[in-house]
């Protein structure tokens, strides 16, 4: 059976011992109090909200599934009451701005809670998942009756959000979208049109649910540059914050999904429907990149989520399968045979997973530290440096997380063999569910362009070389012989991924096809040069503290970073290989020779 225990071991040490949170938010105006008690006690409830209350909804869940009838969706069996439970527990307002009802406690404590309850349960986290970006959109970008108005019932949790972007015809490519935004005389708009995809866009867990939906006004230009943003609440509001009546949005179906199966993904019809506009006229797709930016670091923490849970299940379950003997001589001799843990290859798959999580972790959470001091800190430099590393790894957090974490379920479902393939086990349930976590929120090829073309490329790297510079200071300063081995691959490749940027511009000056055939790889070795930074700050801290380890916990952490390093990493030399091979060889082939 799949288990889960919440991480707070590893989420402690990277918080504290790794990035130095303490002092992080010592340096921030109105975090000073998150103190580590503070934030282990809020750490402390959130884990047993995850265990006790989440999880053991996750499979009922997955059987359960939602339905429909008459554009009204029922959520399987006990998410309402979990829902009501999280509301009841301030876990709505964790990080939210307590000008709206929020605690504003800081955004790196948000992420944690995501990861949690994610591994808990992802099909029930999407729900609050897509109403703290609903909240992130209009607190950025409406006007101040719409957030006087709306958020303190986002972040009370009565209110519910969605993001509508995809219609038939048009993911990606959301210039193509065709649903009409039509003004009228009281300044709000009439809206008309389909999106599908649409994460918790219909269901019974709150009492009014805010759709944020792309539409175009009849003057817009065409392409992205004549896409605005509107609020479509599911019940019209009335100025005292009470339902008035139903409003023209209702689902016309549910999503007949490969996972997440609780999660009520809805096709959404806006028949003549208010809504109210967010930011300025035409530029709806910079106030939505505000919901899409945090979306993405969101999607990412699925999946380390995902990884997590599938360690931890093939972890206890090797430990106690008994099957042959190691070939070194037999390990359980009083037993029938040995735990397959014993064998190199599930250990190499159990090692995978483990190094994958963990880096992941610490990536994830130095991230949100970063954009705690962007919104924090009172040094305009030091936010704007943040701003631009938040921008770079987002796309990297996005799909390096979820193709590890995808791969971590896989290994997880290969370590219980053909009991990992049959349903009662719930190992093929992660596999289900984590698969698309590298679709949605832009395809993880649509991040590497995005990385690659807009982060890097146009900016001639200049918010790289803020990575790198912060990399190749590490390496410097930790270059002894205790260090040498994750310390100098990584300064190698820190050096290389420079070379190899220019290499692929300079190409690309000549066929822009260039740099798309080499995105996704490239995202990768970027990937594992972050992974590969993480992995040595935590090996530096393992080996200050290898003196007081007590239970092997210090110890562990370097015996993974040198896996990581010795297996993982050098994955990197054949990237790089694959793209100074150049585009011609996923290019040149015609059309027509795709034959079958």
């Amino acid at each position: 059976m799949a288990i889960y225990k919440a991480p707070l071991r590893d989420i402690r040490f990277v918080l504290n011992e790794v990035l130095d949170m303490e002092a992080a938010m010592k340096s921030l105006p109105g975090h000073e109090e998150a103190t580590p008690e503070l934030v282990d006690q809020v750490l402390e409830e959130a884990a047993k909200f995850a265990e006790n209350v989440l999880f053991p909804l996750n499979r009922s869940g997955d059987e359960e599934g939602c339905q429909i009838k008459d554009g009204v969706v029922t959520t399987p069996k006990g998410f309402k009451d979990a829902y009501q439970a999280y509301c009841e527990g301030g876990w709505p307002a964790l990080d939210g701005d307590p000008k709206y009802g929020g605690q504003g406690l800081p955004y790196v404590l948000g992420i944690c809670l995501n990861e949690l309850m994610s591994a808990a349960n992802m099909a029930w986290a999407m729900y609050p998942g897509l109403t703290h970006g609903a909240y992130n959109a209009v607190h950025s970008h409406a006007s101040q009756q719409i957030k006087d108005l709306y958020l303190p019932r986002l972040l009370s949790g009565q209110w519910t959000g969605t993001m509508c972007l995809t219609e038939s015809h048009c993911g990606t490519d959301l210039g193509l979208l065709r649903t009409k935004a039509v003004p009228q005389a009281d300044e709000t708009y009439r809206l008309t049109g389909t999106k599908i995809f649409i994460s918790s866009g219909e269901h019974d867990l709150a009492e009014n649910i805010i759709h944020l939906v792309l539409a175009r006004l009849p003057d817009a230009p065409a392409g992205t540059k004549g896409i605005s943003l509107f609020l479509a609440p599911k019940f019209l509001v009335n100025a005292d914050g009470s339902l008035g009546a139903r409003n023209g949005v209702k689902a016309g179906s549910l999503e007949h999904k490969m996972g997440i199966r609780a999660n009520a993904t809805a096709v959404m019809n806006f028949d003549d429907a208010v809504g109210y506009l967010i930011g300025e006229p035409n530029k709806g797709m910079q106030a939505m990149f505000t919901m899409m930016n945090a979306a993405r670091l969101g999607v990412g923490l699925q999946g380390l989520a995902i990884g997590d849970v599938a360690y931890q299940s093939s972890l206890a379950y090797t430990k106690e399968r008994l099957q042959m003997r190691s070939l070194t001589g037999p390990k359980n001799p009083d037993g029938p045979a040995d735990p397959i843990i014993v064998h190199p290859d599930v250990r190499r798959m159990l090692l995978t997973q483990k190094a994958y999580n963990e880096a992941g972790r610490a990536m994830a959470l130095w991230i949100a530290l970063q954009i705690d001091t962007e919104q924090k800190h009172p040094d305009e430099t030091m936010r704007k440096d943040a701003e631009d590393l938040v921008a770079l790894l987002t796309p990297v957090a996005k799909a390096f997380m979820t193709d590890n974490g995808f791969a971590g379920a896989n290994l997880g479902l290969q370590c219980f063999g053909g009991h990992g393939y049959i349903k009662e086990w719930g190992m093929e349930q992660l596999v289900r569910d984590g698969r698309i976590a590298m679709i949605y929120e832009g395809t993880n090829g649509i991040q590497a362009l995005d990385l690659l073309g807009r982060k890097i490329l146009l900016d001639q790297g200049q918010k790289l070389r803020k990575f790198t510079k912060i990399v190749h200071k590490f390496c410097e300063a930790n270059s002894d012989e205790a260090m040498g081995e994750f310390v100098d691959p990584l300064a190698k490749l820190n050096k290389e991924i420079g070379d190899l940027t220019m290499w692929i511009g300079m190409q690309a000056i000549r066929n822009q096809d260039e740099a798309a055939a080499a995105a996704s790889e490239y995202l990768r070795v970027f990937g594992h040069l972050c992974y590969g930074y993480f992995w040595a700050r935590m090996a530096k801290v393992a080996l200050a503290k290898q003196g007081s380890d007590q239970d092997g916990f210090y110890q562990a952490k370097l015996t993974t970073a040198h896996f990581y390093f010795s297996r993982l990493f050098p994955e990197t030399i054949s990237l790089i290989v694959a793209i100074k091979s150049g585009a011609s060889a996923v290019t040149d082939m015609p059309v027509e020779q795709f034959l079958y």
